[in-house]
């Protein structure tokens, strides 16, 4: 990673900056995006400053791969639209400068300075912030210094800056230190930078567990006392947030850590409501194993689909809320669970928005679950070639495995042969699967009577 004995620290303006030589740091351009290397070069010959910031120099120093580069400059967007004619400004709250190379998108900010009050009839919105009365900071687009900029990151391992000027590494707020000391640290007051953007507080628990490092102590205090800002952020952007938390391949330490800091109430209220003191009940017990299973699948490089996260998370809310209006209404079952369906879908969208495209995987996958008991005749096969069958197939099996049922555990043991089965054996067990229920019906038939003659 680095070498700390090697680092020079000079200061500027008050501030102690320290300066990684190029031989005593382990990042090394070649593992830098090739199209990233040609924006900072081209910044650096148009005569602006430069540097890879972010989650991609952290990463790099922790012999990680890094998803994506940014890259931070004294350039402002319009002089980047300029330079780069496959450049587009995006962003009212922050404005950027993406730069795009095909499929790659290298995100350019230009550097951050200090919050400064406002005169409507003399800033513009490139040059003004603008603060909520909640405190959540509605534009911020004042420009500054590097110096500035550091302050302004989120997290110290997250303001680390890499030049390819000299190939130095330079660091303004201590995040070497913090991220050989594996901690999360907040730069500035937490109170205030919580309250400037509440979703600072899911990113602090996802870097927590994504990097397997700890939440500094005055980092994390404020955290459950201010975890009710969240219902200020909008449904769309928690949304975003919780499929970086739930599906990045850390998501059952996430989630323990979400409840730990009880922030996990505010993005799925409806579960959170129904938590147990033992933390034991099925429900509870089916959010950490789907959320072990895609881990697993996203360690093995396999697709992993949120519409059946979130319908094995939600799925046993469902099955309260059709059971309630089953025996409040005298309804079917299968009606009271189309019209609970409905219900908690509208309640988990009034946090998280999850999308149409979603929801609508969703309903498919709880139906289909609740077929699956009904296969006699033509139906096991045309369960079989509906497009989301595997989903719901996926779900029985993690609630069979989650109520150690016996009844769940058979239906999900002919399912896994009826899948794998020669077409002759298929009609073979259609065959026995009618037959049984033929000597049940005569079962009841028989009981009935009885009861009648008595």
């Amino acid at each position: 990673m680095l070498n700390r004995e090697s680092v020079e620290t000079v200061l500027d303006d008050s501030r102690p900056l320290t300066i990684i030589p190029r031989d005593q740091h382990s990042i090394s351009h070649k593992e830098i995006s090739e199209n990233a290397m040609k924006v900072l070069f081209r910044l650096n010959k148009a005569g602006f400053d430069a540097y890879l910031v972010g989650g991609g120099v952290r990463d790099l120093l922790l012999g990680k791969k890094p998803k994506d580069f940014d890259i931070t400059t004294n350039a402002t967007p319009e002089q980047m639209r300029k330079l780069f004619r496959n450049c587009r400004l995006v962003g009212r709250r922050f404005r950027l400068a993406h730069v795009i190379f095909g499929p790659e998108i290298i995100e350019v900010a230009t550097f951050r300075g200090h919050h400064v009050a406002l005169d409507t009839e003399e800033n513009t919105e490139s040059s003004a912030s603008l603060t909520g009365d909640n405190g959540i900071l509605l534009c911020d687009n004042i420009f500054g210094s590097i110096e500035e900029d550091a302050q302004r990151r989120d997290f110290s391992v997250n303001s680390l800056y890499y030049s390819v000027a000299d190939f130095t590494l330079r660091d303004y707020t201590s995040g070497l230190k913090d991220l050989q000391e594996g901690r999360i640290r907040l730069i500035g007051d937490p109170d205030l930078r919580y309250r400037e953007d509440p979703v600072r507080m899911l990113r602090a628990v996802r870097f927590a567990a994504k990097l397997d490092m700890t939440i500094s102590d005055e980092t994390a205090e404020p955290i459950p006392r201010l975890a009710s800002r969240l219902h200020d952020i909008p449904p769309a952007r928690l949304f975003e947030e919780a499929l970086k938390l739930l599906q990045a391949g850390f998501g059952e330490i996430t989630y323990r850590l979400l409840c730990k800091y009880r922030l996990f109430q505010f993005l799925f209220p409806l579960i959170s409501r129904n938590f147990t003191q033992n933390r034991d009940s099925y429900m509870e017990q089916m959010i950490v194993m789907v959320l072990k299973n895609t881990d697993q699948r996203l360690r093995n490089d396999m697709k992993v689909n949120p519409a059946f996260l979130f319908a094995a998370m939600l799925w046993y809310p469902l099955l309260e809320y059709a059971q309630k209006i089953t025996h409040e209404r005298g309804l079917s079952y299968f009606d009271a669970f189309s019209l609970a369906m409905n219900y908690i879908l509208e309640e988990q969208c009034r946090t998280l928005a999850i999308p149409k495209r979603l929801t609508t995987l969703m309903r498919d996958i709880w139906e289909l679950k609740l077929r699956l008991s009904r296969r006699q005749g033509k139906r096991a096969h045309k369960l079989m070639e509906h497009p989301k069958f595997r989903a719901a197939y996926a779900l029985l099996v993690l609630r069979a495995e989650v109520e150690n049922n016996a009844e769940l555990q058979r239906l999900t043991h002919w399912w896994d042969e009826f899948q794998m089965a020669a077409p002759p054996h298929q009609k073979k067990m259609l065959t026995i699967l009618s037959e049984d229920n033929h000597v049940l019906a005569a079962r009841l038939k028989r009981r009935t009577s009885s009861r009648e003659n008595v």
